[in-house]
């Protein structure tokens, strides 16, 4: 499942980053992955320990808590600290696919079921950047409006295209969803989809009361927890 998810966080907050993510100290981007990644990375991330990645990391996952699509799509269990990355100067990351278990900072480990990259900077700041994401239907192109998700399922190869002009500054993250796969999820989200809609045109309360019921009862049937 590919879904945008909008709005995530509103201008206000998009300039607040920015312009704190302007100023800060970012190290190669090549030392958070094994040699494979490193072989294809190019850019620049905040460092894992640094304060200004867990202040803002923490709001973005304040926001991605109360935003309703982000929920329903996704179903999340866990999900790791956001990280946040720049692209400049020819900046790109080719071909790869995410690491299927990543550490948790309280010492666990999450299954990455879904990726999610949230974009800071505006569409027409910079040219390249594209998000490109292979899956059963080819290939999809994503560049979205600052404050604006995708997720997608961890297990699609994906590459960043090469930025030839301006910056593209972005947060990603990872979660564990509580629905291991991604087709029962899609089905998921869709059925509450509709039920939200049904709900809001004023439908039979009987009815949506059933579909309420399945909905619940395959979530109880798919969940891992």
């Amino acid at each position: 499942m590919l879904l945008h998810v909008p709005n995530v966080l509103d201008r206000a907050q998009v300039m607040r980053m920015r312009a704190a993510l302007e100023t800060a100290d970012w190290a190669d981007g090549r030392e958070t992955v094994g040699p494979q990644g490193a072989g294809v990375k190019r850019n620049e991330q905040l460092p894992e320990a640094s304060p200004l990645r867990t202040t803002l990391g923490r709001e973005i996952l304040d926001a991605l808590g109360r935003h309703p699509l982000f929920h329903a799509a996704v179903l999340p269990q866990r999900v790791l600290p956001p990280r946040f990355n720049r692209y400049e100067g020819g900046g790109h990351y080719g071909l790869h696919v995410d690491g299927a278990v990543m550490a948790l900072p309280d010492g666990g480990q999450l299954r990455t079921d879904v990726s999610c990259t949230l974009f800071l900077s505006d569409p027409e700041a910079y040219e390249g950047g594209e998000l490109i994401i292979n899956d059963l239907y080819g290939q999809h192109e994503v560049k979205l409006a600052a404050g604006d998700a995708i997720v997608y399922p961890a297990s699609s190869l994906h590459r960043v295209q090469p930025v030839t002009r301006g910056a593209r500054l972005g947060a990603f993250l990872w979660a564990q969803s509580l629905v291991r796969d991604d087709g029962q999820r899609q089905l998921l989200l869709e059925l509450d989809t509709s039920i939200r809609q049904l709900s809001d045109s004023g439908a039979d309360t009987g009815a949506l009361l059933q579909l309420s019921s399945v909905y619940h009862n395959l979530l109880r049937r798919w969940s891992d927890t």
